[in-house]
């Protein structure tokens, strides 16, 4: 039968192995402990408010995400395959073999990465940049404009739209800044949809 979604076949994996999951802005890296773990550095914001392993081990949810990557604090976590995938590809990474000296082997890469299981990193400056980059992205991404072609299509966002421009009209009174967007923005939508 084929595999179920989400399962990743962890037998090509070797201790030590860096892992690599494609994601839309970056690559996501994280080193293969064996048994169906990888260790991986995780924005979030939990570990700056508790010590308390058990909550920090459950899966981040997007709102630790974000604030993590706000605040920029992230911790060295262990999870399965499938949460560090998340439901991307995943990759083995084999640029150590192109060069003959390696730096570590497998094995203590693995050891290393477990010694730092749990630390925590901390830096507000690049949390500023990483913001510009998420939202210009974000917004520039495939998902968000399919979003707003949704919004545009939907008739009740030509509703919505004109009660908003009634309410500007009612609040800052009839001039052209308020009655022509009223007029406009309305009939825009209503045409595209």
């Amino acid at each position: 039968p084929p595999p179920a979604p989400g399962y990743y076949d962890t037998s090509c994996f070797k201790r030590g192995d860096l892992l690599e999951v494609p994601r839309t802005l970056f690559i996501h890296f994280g080193i293969y402990l064996g048994e169906n773990r990888v260790a991986h550095l995780m924005p979030d914001i939990l570990p700056a408010f508790t010590g308390d392993r058990r909550q920090i081990q459950q899966v981040v949810t997007n709102k630790r995400l974000i604030l993590g990557v706000i605040t920029k604090t992230a911790s060295i976590r262990v999870d399965t395959v499938e949460d560090f995938a998340y439901g991307g590809s995943i990759l083995v990474n084999h640029m150590d073999r192109l060069f003959e000296d390696q730096v570590l082997g497998s094995e203590e890469a693995a050891r290393r990465a477990e010694k730092l299981v749990g630390a925590t990193a901390h830096s507000l400056p690049f949390s500023f940049t990483f913001i510009f980059f998420f939202f210009f992205f974000f917004f520039s991404s495939p998902q968000f404009c399919e979003t707003v072609k949704m919004i545009i299509r939907d008739q009740r966002s030509v509703l919505a739209s004109a009660l908003v421009g009634l309410a500007s009209i009612v609040c800052l009174g009839l001039a052209p800044s308020t009655t022509l967007p009223t007029i406009f923005i309305p009939f825009f939508l209503w045409m595209a949809g």
